[in-house]
């Protein structure tokens, strides 16, 4: 869980694998600018439009869990988007810690809601990063091409404030709501989330517990299936 010291959250993790070359590779060819927060703005806007989200392709193994696997992968989902983030943040020397929140996700699809059997997502992960003495929540899930196709207000990031999801979409329909605090930690608790999936959504993992079921399914077409309710007054 979280600790008061900021420095704590510098060193690598099984997860938040900082040291990886490519992490490195990545965080030294993004993080560009004059100052310190400049530079992780830089890599937030990185991580959040060069790899797309999808939340159908699951891996809860360590291996498909690793912030590098995303970069071996092109795409991820809100909780290892937000640990390739602290990954890179770390690596340039900025502590950063993994978040979680559950929320109700209002960009959802057919198929996650009869195969989850709610539309209550457990663990969502985000990004804090010490800049300027405070914790910064940044949430760098969503791409921008991702947003502009279903009308979502992408996230901006200025180092300075939260940026966590918005309530509704640019239509004024529901978008995501906060429901609990989970808190934030240095590495991510697989073993912990595993569990709580393997309980809340006994028809999301395969026999083996670590892949989804949705995996070989198509997240932006089911969307674009999706009907669109009138805006709200």
């Amino acid at each position: 869980m979280t600790t008061s010291d900021p420095d704590q959250f510098l060193a690598a993790t099984p997860l938040v694998d900082s040291d990886h070359p490519a992490v490195r590779d990545f965080a030294a060819r993004h993080s560009k600018g004059v100052g310190e927060r400049n530079r992780v703005v830089a890599l937030y806007y990185a991580v959040r439009d060069g790899f797309r989200y999808d939340p159908y392709r699951l891996d809860l193994s360590p291996e498909g869990m690793r912030a590098s696997a995303v970069l071996s992968l092109g795409y991820g989902w809100c909780v290892t988007k937000a640990t390739l983030l602290a990954a890179a943040a770390r690596s340039i020397g900025v502590p950063a810690r993994v978040g979680f929140a559950d929320v109700r996700n209002h960009l959802s699809t057919q198929r996650m809601r009869d195969t989850m059997a709610t539309d209550v997502f457990i663990w969502h992960g985000y990004t804090e990063l010490w800049l300027d003495g405070a914790w910064r929540k940044a949430t760098p899930a969503f791409n921008v091409e991702l947003c502009d196709r279903f009308g979502l207000h992408p996230l901006d990031f200025d180092g300075r404030k939260d940026s966590i999801y918005h309530a509704f979409d640019k239509s004024g329909q529901r978008h995501m709501e906060y429901l609990r605090d989970r808190g934030s930690f240095q590495d991510v608790p697989l073993e912990q989330l595993v569990a709580d999936f393997r309980e809340t959504y006994p028809g999301w993992l395969k026999a083996a517990g670590i892949r989804s079921d949705l995996h070989d399914g198509d997240f932006l077409a089911d969307v674009a299936r999706e009907p669109r309710s009138p805006p709200a007054s």
